[in-house]
């Protein structure tokens, strides 16, 4: 004969959920405020004062280019030998050329063309060093390869001295679309090479690890998460590169192989 002995019935206390006071441990709260890398680029440098001072330069240096009127109301084409290296005088504040030319109305009508010229060939070493940095950096093998093999020999060659050729080619058709290519054919290697060492740090990331598992294919992998986040050193020499590029155009010009006088007082 078996006795069956009572189920003895355990009360089960859970305490209550408290999300908005100190008892909620777990919670976790999501902000609200929208981030990305340019929104948390220009958190971070609106707070700075050199951040304004290098832009109210660039603004002023784009109105120059854009209304050179507004600056000066002498021609750059008016020359006059008599004024033949002049000192400064009232109206003409740096003084004359030897051919008799106001310089600093030649320097106001020069700058739209020295600033475009800087624009365009930052813009074309830009999209061949990001396009062939990205792409070796990325996929590795024969691909990185070969675009470093090719990108090694145009490092070799010496992107003003190739200029000076091509534009030597180019005589009878110089513009400004011309010296650009010119220049920037040949000088965008060193913006391949520090993408690419770039890219290689930030693939072996998590979040790129967490993209390829969720079955986002590699190229839109490399396009939303690993090139954002490897274009800030790009923008950095593009900038200088900026400056570099207008300087090679007034070597260009020293050296009788750049662009023509006419361009520069259109």
């Amino acid at each position: 004969m078996s006795s069956k002995s009572p189920v003895r019935s355990v009360p089960h206390y859970v305490a209550e959920a408290d999300e908005a006071g100190l008892g909620a441990v777990d919670a976790v709260r999501v902000s609200e405020r929208k981030s990305n890398l340019w929104l948390d680029a220009w958190r971070d440098l609106r707070g700075r004062w050199m951040f304004w001072v290098a832009g109210a330069v660039i603004v002023l240096l784009v109105i120059v280019a854009v209304f050179p009127g507004l600056f000066t109301q002498v021609s750059p084409t008016d020359c006059d030998l008599d004024f033949s290296n002049d000192p400064p005088t009232d109206g003409h504040p740096l003084g004359f050329t030897f051919q008799g030319c106001d310089i600093y109305s030649r320097i106001i009508h020069g700058t739209s063309t020295s600033l475009s010229v800087g624009l365009i060939v930052t813009v074309i070493v830009a999209v061949i060093g990001i396009l062939v940095g990205a792409f070796a950096g990325f996929f590795g093998g024969w691909l990185d390869s070969l675009l470093m093999r090719v990108g090694d020999m145009f490092f070799a060659i010496p992107y003003i001295l190739a200029a000076v050729v091509i534009m030597s080619l180019f005589l009878n058709d110089r513009n400004i679309l011309v010296i650009s290519l010119a220049i920037g054919f040949f000088a965008w290697p060193s913006t391949a090479r520090i993408l690419r060492s770039e890219v290689l740090r930030v693939k072996s990331s998590d979040y790129v690890m967490a993209s390829t598992a969720l079955g986002v294919s590699r190229v839109r992998t490399m396009l939303a998460h690993v090139l954002p986040n490897s274009i800030a050193p790009v923008i950095v020499v593009s900038t200088v590169g900026l400056a570099a590029a207008i300087t090679a155009e007034a070597t260009l010009s020293f050296l009788g192989v750049g662009l023509p006088n006419n361009i520069y007082m259109s």
